[in-house]
């Protein structure tokens, strides 16, 4: 039996419906040629979808800052980005509002959000996030630093430096670092890479508290982001939650961007249990299904019909224009 609210339950599988139809045209799109690379987080929709719902969103240091890496569309998406952008994206069009037509798809930024230029480096991010998770720090309030990434980037340095400055005695930093663990890094296994069950395990040695959960799970997600939020936001100290998702799509389209059978898929896994509580009929699903396929379909028609960016352009933004002034 689901324990939260039906209004929730069905926000929650509509919207990760919809990130599912988004990525899954973006991977037609590049199998069509219309694009040139294809990376996404197809499988993790039942943890990125409540924690998008969940974000304290707006601009300023009152407001969350997103540190994200490039699966994290069923983030966003639930945040209000409009899937037609990530389309542009995909097509490099001029008209994509990220990068005009600049970066591969799922590298968006977002400054009245205060979502934060999505790189391709791994775990970049989470040197970054240091800076916002300061100021936070010294301004106050309930907004907070969230931060995520892959298991194989907790590999990195970047990863041991996050833990090490969120955690100095009495300059606990507020960052909700969260790890996305689909168990691979391309094509190298987790298991081949780390020696501990669970990675959150290494946040012990810091003081941080930690938590790994089940992330195919909508409650099981839920339940965590939020009692993980409310300390970070309280106590103003940091959180480390490890997500076990699924990858279903593989690492890119570098790899193939087919579907994995064997994988656990959390949207059928959540429609199986809306239907057994009686929250929803399989024509509802069905109908649900055909109106996110047919109004994407329209959408990259019309992303196809607009410019590309003119040669002439590829140094702007180079540099910047503003004279004495920081980001």
């Amino acid at each position: 039996m689901l324990k939260l609210t039906p209004e929730y339950l069905l926000k929650t599988y509509d919207l990760m419906l919809k990130s599912r139809f988004v990525e899954e045209r973006l991977i037609k799109m590049y199998k069509q040629s219309d694009g040139y690379f294809w990376i996404g987080g197809p499988g993790e929709e039942a943890f990125n979808v409540p924690l998008g719902l969940h974000i304290k969103k707006g601009h300023g240091l009152d407001y969350d800052f997103l540190h994200l890496h490039y699966r994290s569309s069923a983030i966003y998406l639930p945040m209000g980005i409009e899937p037609i952008d990530l389309f542009r994206q995909m097509k490099n069009t001029l008209t994509d509002p990220f990068s005009g037509g600049r970066n591969f798809v799922n590298h968006i930024s977002k400054r009245e959000w205060n979502i934060v230029p999505i790189t391709s480096p791994i775990e970049t991010q989470l040197a970054t996030c240091i800076g916002t998770g300061i100021a936070h720090k010294r301004h106050g309030g309930t907004g907070i630093t969230i931060v995520n990434g892959g298991d194989a980037g907790t590999a990195e340095g970047e990863f041991a430096s996050c833990l090490i400055w969120a955690s100095r005695p009495k300059e606990e930093l507020p960052i909700l670092i969260i790890v996305m663990n689909n168990s691979w890094g391309i094509s190298t296994s987790c298991a081949s890479q780390h020696s501990e069950t669970n990675i959150s395990d290494r946040a012990k040695a810091f003081g941080i508290k930690s938590l790994t959960m089940n992330g195919n799970d909508v409650e099981a997600s839920t339940f965590a982001i939020r009692e993980a939020m409310m300390y970070v936001r309280t106590e103003r100290k940091p959180w480390l939650l490890e997500a076990r998702v699924s990858r279903l799509y593989g690492h890119s389209s570098a790899t193939g961007a087919n579907y994995i059978s064997t994988e656990v898929d959390c949207l059928t896994e959540f429609e199986k249990k809306l239907l057994d509580d009686n929250l929803i009929t399989q024509t509802e699903i069905n109908g649900m299904r055909e109106k996110y396929n047919t109004e994407f379909i329209e959408l990259v028609k019309k992303v196809k019909q607009e410019p590309m960016p003119d040669p002439k352009s590829i140094y702007d933004y180079t540099y910047s224009e503003q004279k004495g002034r920081y980001w």
